[in-house]
């Protein structure tokens, strides 16, 4: 007998589970948000989830009502006698605290993961976590899949790739931009960069050729846009023809849709992850919900989802 697979949606991502459920061919589970007057919420599941995989999507993102609301399903879920719960979360928030680098600090990333495994998930699946050593933060399954996919069948439909050159914007980018040179057999190059604190940049040098290129830049998430725009304005004056921008996170806070409108970016290409919180002419969106709807199919089919990302 075919195992019953339901899908539910926190409010913080319901645009794209709806895409993702519609991918993967069935209805979003039935399920509402209380909420007391106090900012209290009380998730209700308005059907029967036992014996059932049941796939919770929810993003992470601010504010961290998100990811209360998260545990929250997962608890309602689990005490009402589902088979396994499995939290799909498009973007992992607080994946930027991963290390104890300084005296006295939290590693949030740690505690999100000793959260969601205390509420009682039985996987979880992500995308383009921040550091990848987060996986082993948990005792579960984490399938971590890569936008590289999304972005690349991107380039390849819509540019001539032999004039692409890829950029890392820091130093701990390199990987990234290494796997997707390697995969469009072209270069990359580096900005390197140092930071005078969080969101704020103190200087950026340009190691490599850029000299006639079009150049791509790579990374997972984009916040204020300031590291982004200033290695987009070094790599242009360092005689690049056009610069663009590939990023999965669109996080986009403070100045950042009026430092990328003014930047020398021609374009800024995200995933839906994140939801924009308004338009850019800048800005093009491509849709991850089909790759999440291939990932939740094979899991329920207890299938491989390695050879999705074989570049």
């Amino acid at each position: 007998m075919e195992q019953q697979v339901i899908i539910f949606s926190g409010r913080a991502s319901r645009y794209l589970s709806e895409k993702i459920a519609e991918e993967y061919g069935q209805k979003l589970g039935d399920s509402e948000v209380l909420e007391f007057s106090d900012g209290e919420i009380l998730p209700v599941l308005s059907q029967n989830v036992r014996g059932a995989d049941v796939f919770i999507v929810q993003s992470t993102f601010a504010p961290a009502g998100n990811i209360l609301e998260l545990l929250l399903m997962i608890d309602a879920v689990k005490r009402a006698s589902a088979r396994r719960i499995i939290a799909v979360i498009p973007y992992f928030g607080y994946a930027r605290q991963d290390i104890k680098d300084r005296p006295r600090v939290s590693i949030g990333s740690k505690l999100i993961a000793d959260l969601l495994t205390t509420a009682g998930v039985s996987r979880v699946i992500t995308m383009d976590l921040h550091a990848d050593q987060i996986q082993g933060f948990f005792n579960i399954p984490v399938d971590h899949v890569f936008a590289s996919q999304i972005f690349l069948s991107y380039l390849r439909t819509n540019f001539d790739t032999s004039n692409i050159i890829f950029a890392s914007p820091d130093a701990g980018g390199t990987r990234r931009a290494n796997t997707y040179a390697k995969a469009l057999k072209t270069g990359f190059v580096i900005c390197y960069k140092q930071r005078n604190k969080p969101n704020e940049v103190g200087s950026i040098q340009l190691l490599g050729d850029v000299e006639g290129k079009d150049v791509i830049l790579l990374d997972d998430i984009i916040d204020t846009g300031n590291t982004i725009c200033r290695a987009a304005k070094i790599i242009k004056e360092n005689g690049a023809k056009s610069v663009r921008a590939m990023i999965t996170h669109p996080l986009l806070t403070g100045n950042a849709y009026q430092n990328i409108q003014n930047s020398e970016l021609e374009e800024l290409i995200v995933t839906d992850t994140i939801p924009l919180k308004k338009q850019s002419s800048k800005i093009h969106v491509l849709s991850a919900a089909k790759t999440f709807a291939e990932i939740i199919s094979r899991v329920e089919k207890n299938e491989s989802i390695s050879d999705l990302y074989n570049l």
